[in-house]
């Protein structure tokens, strides 16, 4: 394959997972069982996605290697028209985009729940890219994968084989943070309340190579389907690819924890506090990750007898076309749709472009959905309550101006965790240098140019502008800053699997980084600067961020297989 003997795409892919296994350390290639793709909708996707699919769909004859499954799209296209979708030319995009991977031998099941679909393997060694599917099938399946982005999970594919590094290894699947509730979950929101949670109690300090790991003790022993998956969902927002919880997962005795949490009832109800709606509603969005069956029972449930009120924001129902058609033959399709609420299959609410023109406050159950929703993707404020009550909104059961029961109970707080401020890291001086790795696919290179520095991953998929490269996450230490033309150095990605697409579009727009070097191999940076030789380099044997300052000019240089980074310039 890497010679080329299997075609250009094979080659391509093997190119890419040979450099990620040198960068990872990893000594071998081992076959894997499954794969399943992120990036498909034009709004994840964009440009860079349609451009490199369109190189690989130039070649005849190319197939994937193994199963293939792929994600949620970005619209139903049957029911285009009533999701009053305006950007331009997305539909022909959407459909250009699935067209050209089931040309490749994907299986287009345009599902973000994969592991709820008849016949995908959920066991032994796989390439997923698919952040909660990710979380979900190591915690709870057979699956062994590590967080793919959604250009390694392709490569993946192709070869059939991935790289033996990460979370393939036993030794790595170890808890790092050990967390409390002290309070009593039920609905899946809260769960869903309580992964976002954690997540976003992260420190630049933590030692947590492949994400958040952790263990969740004081929940109950026997947790349903949709509690599972809206915990493992929202923990993803932040990396997470694997959780324990006491008494359902087996914990590991050897577990390194950078740091213990609490989340008990005052967590849990200021959380709800600052996600209820405080002004007027445009759309309900229920099914991210797209809805179960039982979540499409609970719809029609509290829908019954019903009907969504004239002057009440749409209701909008997402779920894959394997779970829709089991609502079909059971009759809970045609009632939700009696009800006046639009049910969708293909797609999921975080990657579809609403019409800002009238969708101005989205309401949901899942704190995934919020992530993304509010995020550059589309930028729509966006409020969390649970089911019962977002279908409560639609039917007019309640309005935004009548106060909603708040979670009760009181409990001990949990300890604060200091966030960093950009003003928290000491200005660096003098001299510096630092020799690290580089990719072996890339040869020699000198790149000059000013530094820009930050001490916090960087959450490539909504969070940084696509046209520009500014980091757009308000809290985020470099929010308001342009990577575009300049040497960055963070630690690594966080957030969405599809990260990598938008660092290509970056790159086919002429706005990338002129280099990348982080603290570790990051699966979100290196894969797009594998493919299209954006100089690159991770693992240096001195701290780069805490040595350096946005501004300063740098030079990174590549001599055989150093890569050395040093100061020309303070700024």
């Amino acid at each position: 394959m890497l010679a080329g003997e299997r075609g250009l795409a094979k080659q391509m892919a093997m190119r890419l997972l040979l450099d990620m296994a040198a960068a990872a350390g990893a000594t071998e290639l081992v076959p894997i069982k499954s794969a399943h793709l992120s990036g498909v909708s034009p709004l994840t996707g964009g440009l860079g996605l349609r451009l490199f699919l369109a190189r690989l769909g130039s070649e005849e004859g190319v197939s994937m290697a193994v199963p293939t499954t792929l994600n949620s799209a970005g619209c139903d296209e049957a029911q285009f028209d009533e999701m009053r979708i305006v950007a331009p030319d997305f539909l022909q995009h959407n459909h250009e985009i699935v067209t050209l991977y089931t040309k490749l031998g994907v299986e287009p099941t345009q599902s973000c729940i994969p592991y709820e679909w008849e016949g995908v393997v959920v066991e032994g060694e796989a390439a997923w890219a698919e952040s909660n599917a990710i979380c979900f099938g190591n915690s709870y399946t057979g699956l062994i994968t590590n967080r793919e982005s959604g250009l390694s999970a392709l490569a993946c594919a192709l070869t059939g084989y991935s790289p033996k590094y990460g979370l393939l290894h036993e030794a790595a699947r170890r808890p790092n943070l050990d967390v409390y509730v002290t309070t009593t979950l039920s609905d899946p929101t809260d769960f869903s309340l309580l992964g976002d949670w954690i997540g976003r109690q992260r420190q630049p300090h933590w030692r947590t190579p492949y994400g958040p790991i952790p263990v969740i003790r004081g929940l109950p022993a026997d947790l349903n389907h949709e509690q599972k998956k809206a915990l493992t969902a929202a923990a993803a927002n932040y990396g997470c690819p694997l959780l324990y919880i006491e008494g359902v997962v087996p914990i590991p005795d050897d577990a390194d924890f950078q740091a213990t949490l609490t989340f008990g009832a005052a967590e849990l109800a200021k959380r709800y506090e600052d996600l209820r709606p405080k002004t007027a509603v445009s759309l309900i969005v229920i099914g991210c990750p797209q809805a179960s069956v039982g979540e499409i029972r609970a719809v029609a449930a509290a829908l019954a007898g019903k009907t969504v009120a004239p002057d009440a924001p749409p209701l909008w129902v997402f779920t894959s076309s394997a779970n829709k058609a089991i609502a079909e033959k059971i009759g809970i399709a045609d009632q939700i749709r009696r009800s006046g609420a639009l049910l969708l299959e293909n797609t999921c609410p975080e990657v579809v472009p609403y019409d800002p023109s009238w969708v101005k406050h989205v309401l949901t159950n899942s704190m995934k959905a919020e992530h993304y929703i509010k995020s550059g993707l589309n930028g729509i404020p966006t409020s969390v309550m649970p089911l019962a009550d977002c279908v409560g909104l639609a039917t007019g059961d309640w309005g935004i101006d009548e106060t909603r029961p708040a979670a009760a109970g009181t409990t001990k707080k949990a300890a604060s965790v200091k966030k960093a401020a950009a003003g928290d890291k000491p200005e660096a001086t003098g001299a510096f240098a630092a020799s690290g790795h580089g990719l072996p696919s890339q040869g020699d290179f000198t790149v000059t140019g000013e530094a820009f520095v930050t001490d916090t991953p960087i959450t490539l998929l909504g969070f940084v502008n696509r046209e520009t490269a500014v980091i757009e996450e308000p809290g985020h230490p470099a929010n308001g800053q342009s990577m575009a033309g300049k040497i960055a150095i963070f630690p690594k990605g966080s957030g969405s699997t599809v990260a990598p697409y938008v660092l290509l579009e970056l790159f086919y727009r002429g706005k990338a980084p002129l280099a990348i070097a982080n603290t570790e191999i990051d699966q979100q940076s290196a894969p797009a600067c594998s493919l299209e030789n954006i100089p690159y380099a991770y693992g240096f044997d001195r701290d780069i961020i805490a040595n350096l300052n946005a501004g300063d000019l740098v030079e990174l240089t590549r001599r055989g297989n150093v890569v050395t980074l040093r100061v020309v310039e303070r700024r």
